[in-house]
């Protein structure tokens, strides 16, 4: 079958070469799916995936994780999926990833595909949707609904993929302001469009900006980029007994000039669940079901912003070129072998 892999001899942005090629076809295990891929997208940690230092050393590896497509096969003890369904899901970072033609993958992180959208909208959406769920109710423990006492919610790069969800989730499944961070025109109007109440510029002093809107404090911070850069502020804006989470990864992360205010901080990982097989594993399926009703509810609406054509290493090259450019909006998508 076709695939899309890479290999550390050559340089999209100093990372490695994309190289379409040939692989054979996944065996579905007994709690597997075997999808049919109609459609991926491509996410930041698509980037680091390929960067790390030993990525690809054994050969071309593939990558992707966020996919759109049609159940072509099922494991022996598969249960809540059948041949011919249509699905969406992000993958697992410990398996082979979702740029091929065929993917093999644990039911238990699918979810239904969204009918109202296409391939291309419904692959936007996993892994930051999981990502922004996560953050605001197994990490934030935040409350369903407006039961948070007027509080604040905070997000840096609220443009960005996941920010781009989370604002969303946010302003509709909890009763709290939402602050997103952006800096140019078309980055402020889309994290305005997703829903964030206020956008403050972050090449500005947050906290004067926060100041500027009525908001010298927040109870909540999402950091989903250059977390390190923001830590030294974080003491003077966030709330005593406030809650930190980030999604990136800072070379040092100093927390001490915290405790005074008693300010937990929390990781998130969306990959955690299916790389250590946790007991609650299908917690993410349920989220996916849950964030399918949304969408087509006109609850939550896609992020997609860019489409590419065919799936192959020429296209997925030009997805990596985005999300690295730090300047990426929404999600880039691929779609079609």
């Amino acid at each position: 079958m076709k695939a899309v892999g890479f290999k550390k001899d050559g340089a999209v942005a100093g990372g490695g070469t994309l190289v379409d090629m040939d692989v054979p076809e996944p065996v579905a295990g007994p709690r597997d799916l075997i999808v049919r891929i109609k459609a991926v997208s491509v996410n930041p940690v698509d980037v680091k995936a390929r960067v790390f230092p030993s990525a690809a050393d054994a050969g071309p590896k593939i990558l992707g994780f966020d996919a759109a497509g049609l159940v072509e096969a099922v494991g022996s003890e598969v249960s809540l999926f059948k041949v011919g369904d249509e699905v969406f899901y992000a993958g697992d970072i410990t398996r082979p990833g979702t740029n091929s033609e065929l993917h093999a993958v644990d039911e238990r992180i699918v979810g239904r595909k969204p009918a109202s959208l296409d391939w291309a909208e419904a692959a936007a959406m996993p892994l930051t949707a999981i990502t922004a769920w996560e953050l605001l109710f197994d990490r934030l423990r935040l409350p369903r609904g407006g039961e948070n006492g007027g509080g604040s919610l905070l997000i840096i790069n609220g443009a960005g993929g996941v920010g781009s969800i989370l604002i969303q989730m946010a302003r509709r499944l909890t009763g709290l302001t939402v602050i997103a961070t952006a800096s140019r025109e078309e980055t402020i109007d889309w994290a305005a469009k997703m829903g964030a109440h206020h956008v403050i510029d972050h090449h500005k002093p947050i906290d004067e900006e926060l100041v500027r809107i009525g908001h010298p404090t927040v109870d909540y911070v999402a950091g989903l980029s250059a977390s390190d850069r923001y830590l030294p502020i974080f003491p003077k804006i966030v709330a005593p007994q406030g809650h930190v989470v980030f999604i990136d990864d800072p070379a040092q992360f100093d927390i001490m000039p915290l405790k005074r205010k008693s300010i937990s901080v929390s990781l998130e990982f969306m990959f955690t669940r299916p790389m250590f097989r946790t007991s609650d594993m299908i917690a993410q399926h349920d989220m996916l079901e849950e964030i399918s009703d949304m969408l087509d509810a006109g609850e939550l609406k896609s992020t997609l912003v860019q489409r590419l054509s065919p799936i192959n290493a020429e296209a997925i090259a030009e997805a990596h070129r985005v999300a690295e450019s730090g300047k990426a909006i929404g999600k880039t998508v691929i779609e079609g072998f």
